[in-house]
């Protein structure tokens, strides 16, 4: 397509050419109206003057006789300019004027008419022929006496108007066209660059983005959206991929336990005791797998928003937490840990209970297994846990807090990654996956998730929105 077409296709020199239209109809309007007014105007001045010389003449004639108004008329007639007048008597005899001709029948009605004329100057030997608007007026004695303006100036000055109004229409149109195809040039650039940045991530380029121009117009922020969105799907694919490649390499170890377990069952088991150890060590080493996918399941349905709209309600997170710490109060005593509760009585807010019971229950997992030391290890500080809420502005915030090593400031936006599991805990059972599910969890309710340092320990901060908000 050539560019001349592209640019009468574009949707923006349509928009343009059809306001363009829609302004010249409507100044010509009004270029049709300013005419039309002022052509009324000056016609009912016309008509004042005409009528004020008319009572001067009647005047003239009460006060002198026809003698004295035709030597007012006389004298008025060598003036220069429009006027015109035409005295008679009953029997339409011309006694005064400057008016030769005139249709028949216009001295037999007193009126104020226009007529066509023709126009008898004695003082320059010339005939004018021409419209005017006339008053016909009857004196005393059956005299006629007719007192008009020339309308020719009126017609010229009409014509003058017009002309601008036409000039003026077609300057609007030429400059309209300009404007149009000035702006629907700079829209198909940007266009156009868009559409070869897409191009380009289409190719699979995915770190191409769309340029933003810095005007804050609808493409810029329709550029910016668009950028967001495809940080939003990078992120997703480099997800994935770490998915594939920590699935690949994580679930290696527990998949070659599981066959091991069964060869070795199958080389050296000999009584039913020890075919059920085998089946047993099997069954558990299932179990972990079954679960890891089970939590890799519930984090992809989280971070695609796919948890049902029927699941949201309002509900106590003050009740939920201390659920959850009810359940893990025995493991605690037998940990020797001290586990300490301070929130509110009630602490309402909208969002899914069963997802918030599973992300404090992953929480005060991670807790325990890393502020209790390993067995067969020196015995530090006695192992404290603490969890609280509170209010924080119109949203929530649950934290739960532990005096372990905690986690170097370096690596904490990455322990949040899926299969992600820092050095120091690779000699702990687990996966990677407990903060994961509570960071999608966080993002699916329009919250955050944030990691502190506790000195000592770590400092895992939940925010949340409150009562009403939606997610």
């Amino acid at each position: 397509m050539t560019a001349l077409g592209k640019l009468v296709r574009a949707t923006a020199f349509k928009l343009t050419l059809a306001y363009l239209v829609v302004f010249v109809v409507m100044a010509g309007c009004v270029l049709a109206y300013v005419t039309q007014s002022a052509r009324e105007l000056l016609l009912e001045q016309t008509r004042s003057t005409i009528a004020a010389e008319t009572s001067g003449l009647a005047e003239q004639y009460r006060l002198g006789g026809v003698r004295r108004l035709v030597h007012v008329v006389e004298r008025r007639t060598r003036l220069p300019g429009a006027s015109l007048y035409l005295l008679t008597t009953f029997t339409g005899e011309r006694l005064a004027g400057n008016v030769g001709e005139l249709p028949a029948g216009v001295l037999d009605e007193q009126a104020t008419r226009v007529i066509e004329y023709r126009r008898d100057d004695r003082h320059e030997d010339r005939q004018i022929n021409g419209r005017a608007l006339v008053q016909v007026y009857v004196l005393p004695g059956g005299f006629r006496l007719l007192v008009g303006r020339d309308l020719e100036e009126q017609e010229r000055l009409r014509a003058v108007m017009w002309r601008a109004a036409g000039i003026s229409l077609t300057f609007i149109t030429i400059l309209g066209c300009i404007g149009g195809w000035f702006i629907t040039r700079r829209v198909l650039k940007r266009v156009e660059d868009i559409s070869d940045t897409a191009k380009t991530i289409m190719g699979g380029d995915l770190a191409g983005r769309l340029p933003v121009t810095g005007a804050g117009d609808e493409l810029d922020r329709l550029a910016m959206h668009l950028n967001a969105m495809l940080e939003r799907i990078g992120e997703l694919m480099n997800g994935l991929k770490e998915v594939s490649d920590n699935i690949a390499h994580d679930l290696k170890t527990p998949l070659t336990r599981l066959r091991n377990h069964a060869e070795e069952a199958l080389r050296s088991s000999r009584t039913p005791d020890e075919y059920a150890a085998a089946l047993g060590a099997v069954i558990e080493e299932s179990d972990n797998l079954i679960k890891v996918f089970n939590a890799l399941l519930m984090i992809a349905r989280l971070e695609a928003g796919g948890e049902p709209q029927d699941s949201m309600a309002e509900f106590d997170a003050a009740d939920v937490a201390r659920s959850v710490v009810e359940l893990y109060e025995p493991l605690a005593e037998d940990a020797g840990m001290t586990v300490s509760v301070d929130m509110p009585a009630h602490l309402p807010m909208y969002g899914s209970r069963e997802l918030l019971g599973q992300a404090l229950a992953n929480l005060l997992d991670n807790a325990f297994k890393y502020a209790v030391p390993p067995e067969g290890t020196a015995r530090g500080p006695t192992p404290a846990l603490c969890i609280s809420a509170a209010r924080a502005g119109a949203g929530v915030e649950i934290i739960v807090s532990d005096n372990g090593p905690g986690i170097p400031e370096d690596s904490r936006h990455h322990v949040v990654e899926r299969f992600v599991r820092l050095e120091g805990s690779r000699s702990r059972p687990g996966f990677g996956l407990g903060l994961s599910l509570v960071s999608a969890v966080a993002r699916l309710h329009g919250g955050r998730l944030r990691i502190e340092d506790n000195h000592p320990g770590l400092r895992v901060i939940l925010e949340l929105p409150g009562k009403g908000a939606s997610a």
